[in-house]
């Protein structure tokens, strides 16, 4: 069967197989070569069972280009082509035993100004005599603005699989001066696939200013792949293989101590982050909002990272913490015998704006997370929060089964009546909920050890064996998943949990953005390593992206002395590391006023308040447009405990990476961190009064580390990842 085909991939189809290479690459693995096109230079990689894949390195609807240079040398070729509107610089480097994938740069300089109203994706397939592959299976490609990656799979004939990366943070100047944008440019449906420049209408291009405007890299195998789960483990191998080319900009540390503490102050003060009902104090999930009941989760949310922060701080009371703690017995319902979302007291304030904001209304996550917060609270010995837990678990365990462990989006509580069975058409309903009920399910075995609830655990996540990719719904719950099913493998040996732990973090790595968004309001944040919250999220979310932080982190911990896969560390390490250079562009006293929303959907925004807000939006599009979210509150109360550690009363040492072991003895401590031995992360020292210090460390070969000074109350130096290295202090006089 003859594939569908646009007249741009006919004259394509036409023309290929009759130019002329004016560069060929080979060796032992791979077979490429450089063909000039009337409209433009394609790169074609020859598969070893004779299938091609022809890559366009850009379009030129002029055409009839004219080379001026053409140069092969041993590890890049380089060809300048000129037509009547532009000059074309392609820099391409072939795939080398170190980095065994395809890599080209293509920069367009316009000799007039210069509008792209069209351009077309920018890979084909053919047969081995050249005619277009009728199929091929996509397993992913870029939503939004997540990561320009497209992974798909050549299976008629069996031959093999690509994965494609587009590096959009190349791309900026061209997204700038355009007035476009870098999501959903990388995907297409088959057989034009790939990426396409997004289309100008208004705004030219500016002559002799050179505008990159392709940058990728891919990477190819010939593995077969059969099972989601080998498709997902595949995907997350491939992206971590490309990572250490990816272009990057090193994060920039943030004294989260500082934050800490404006956050703390911001949030005990502000009228508008609190309401009182019924003799107690409540949080608002949104500043100013009063009309909205208060929800158990904004409590439980922002009374964990409390919890830890003040268990690092040394505190022996906190207020906040015992005012939370004494609101959440008003939440639980005896006639159904649970804990409900809203505070039943003010229930009457729904507004049944929304399908949830109803009473006795329960969108399925919400009725577990909860409840696995509160059994973090029972494993941190709160004997009132497991009298809640175990009043409320035979309620939640009765909707697993009612439901057989395919959760809806929204139920009745007391009837358990669908309201809202999928997320889409066809699209099924939360499918990441078997994984956050396991991580409950667990929970509860760890407590009560009681099998019953492993047992429980095991049959909810079969529900989540053939979703791949689809596994992810909300980034939080799937992260929880993730680190349920690797409690599963330590606590059975089944291999099977680890698998599919995977799965669940290729859905999280999928969802999240690997590219720096430097136009319009983006300027003013960092955006690499981003984690959208939903599947089809525009923007990306404060309270999400901290709970990831803090279940990936649980899940190295969980995960050492096991063999886990190689790139699993890489990308969480290296997703930790990103953190805590980009939240805090949620705290609205670090961003431009201007880019603020002036009217959110919820509540008030306070400029000067240290409270996150909801959504860092598109540069194009003022963020904090859902609100000022309170129950994001917990993001710096999460990130110094797990980052930071106390030395003295004067030093507190920042380390990029996850730690994995941690030893003081005297002046003197050992840190094993993850990461990768190739990537490095930066360790600050925080001085925290008049004292001047001596410090030196060394790496595990005994090399000593060169440590710079900031200032007078900063140092710092850089460690390379998976290794352990040893940090010494003195006073000087």
């Amino acid at each position: 069967m003859t594939p569908s085909l646009s007249a741009w991939a006919v004259q394509a189809v036409g023309e290929l197989p009759t130019l002329e290479a004016v560069a060929i690459t080979k060796n032992m693995d791979f077979d490429l070569e450089a063909r000039l096109g009337k409209h433009g230079l394609w790169i074609v990689y020859h598969w070893p069972n004779g299938i091609k894949t022809a890559f366009s390195t850009f379009f030129s609807a002029v055409g009839d280009l004219i080379p001026s240079q053409i140069k092969q040398e041993k590890d890049k070729i380089t060809i300048i082509l000129s037509s009547l509107e532009a000059t074309y610089h392609l820099l391409m480097i072939p795939p080398t035993t170190n980095e065994p994938f395809l890599r080209w740069t293509t920069t367009l300089t316009c000799k007039v100004p210069l509008l792209v109203p069209f351009a077309p994706k920018d890979i084909l397939n053919f047969t081995s005599y050249w005619k277009p592959l009728a199929t091929g299976k996509l397993h992913t490609q870029q939503v939004g603005n997540r990561s320009g990656i497209l992974f798909y799979s050549l299976t008629k004939p069996a031959t093999g699989n690509v994965f494609y990366f587009q590096n959009l943070s190349s791309l900026n100047a061209y997204f700038e001066d355009t007035e476009t944008t870098g999501g959903d440019l990388v995907g297409g449906n088959w057989p034009e696939i790939g990426f396409s420049l997004p289309p100008t209408d208004t705004q030219a291009l500016t002559p002799n200013k050179p505008y990159v405007i392709s940058d990728a890299i891919v990477s190819f195998s010939t593995d077969t792949l059969k099972t989601d789960r080998e498709v997902c483990e595949h995907y997350l191998t491939q992206l971590a293989n490309i990572y250490p080319a990816i272009k990057r900009e090193e994060p920039v540390y943030h004294n989260w101590l500082d934050i800490s503490d404006k956050g703390l102050t911001g949030l005990a003060n502000h009228a508008g982050c609190w309401t009182f009902a019924d003799g107690n104090h409540y949080l608002n999930a949104y500043v100013s909002d009063y009309d909205t009941p208060p929800e158990i989760m904004v409590q439980l949310a922002v009374l964990l990272p409390l919890i830890e922060y003040a268990e690092w701080s040394g505190e022996k009371s906190n207020e906040m913490i015992e005012r939370l703690k004494a609101g959440l017995p008003a939440f639980y319902r005896k006639d159904m015998g649970t804990m409900v979302r809203w505070l039943p007291k003010l229930e009457k304030q729904l507004d049944h704006s929304e399908e949830q904001k109803k009473p006795n209304v329960m969108d399925s996550w919400y009725l577990y997370h909860p409840l696995m917060n509160l059994a973090r609270l029972t494993q941190k010995g709160d004997k009132d929060a497991k009298d809640l837990l175990l009043k409320s678990i035979d309620y939640a365990i009765k909707v697993a089964r009612a439901f057989d462990y395919q959760w809806p989006v929204f139920y009745q509580m007391e009837t358990l009546k669908i309201i809202k069975a999928e997320t889409a058409e066809g699209e099924g309903g939360e499918l990441d909920v078997p994984g956050s009920y396991a991580d409950l399910m667990i929970k509860m075995w760890e407590i009560t050890k009681e099998r019953k609830y492993l047992t429980e655990a095991k049959r909810a996540v079969k529900q989540l064996e053939g979703l791949g990719f689809k596994t992810f719904y909300q980034a939080n719950n799937t992260a929880y998943g993730a680190l349920a099913l690797l409690k599963l493998f330590k606590n059975t040996g089944d291999k099977k949990y680890l698998k599919m732990s995977y799965v669940s973090l290729a859905g999280i790595f999928n969802n999240i953005q690997l590219w720096e968004m430097d136009y319009g309001h983006g300027k003013n944040f960092s955006t690499f390593f981003s984690v959208f919250p939903l599947k089809d999220a525009p923007y990306t979310a404060a309270y999400e992206e901290q709970e990831v932080y803090a279940a990936l982190s649980e899940y190295m911990i969980e995960a050492q002395g096991l063999n886990i896969l190689p790139a699993v560390r890489l990308l969480i390490a290296e997703f930790i590391k990103y953190i805590p250079s980009r939240i805090q562009a949620y705290y609205p006293p670090l961003l431009p006023k201007e880019m603020l929303s002036e009217e959110p959907k919820t509540g008030e925004i306070d400029p000067n308040l240290w409270v996150a807000i909801e959504d860092l939006q598109d540069g194009k599009e003022p963020s904090g447009q859902v609100g000022q979210e309170v129950y994001g509150a917990g993001v710096a109360f999460g990130i110094v405990p797990r980052q930071y550690f106390k030395l003295n009363s004067d030093l507190t040492i920042f380390i990029g990476y996850p730690v994995e072991k941690y030893k003081k003895k005297g002046s003197a401590a050992e840190f094993k961190i993850g990461g990768d031995a190739r990537l490095s992360c930066r360790v600050v020292i925080e001085i925290s009064n008049e004292h001047n210090y001596n410090c030196t460390a060394t790496n595990a070969n005994g090399e000593q580390l060169k440590i710079v000074s900031i200032n007078r109350k900063r140092q710092e130096f850089r460690v390379n990842g998976s290794q352990n290295f040893i940090f010494k202090w003195s006073k000087t006089k």
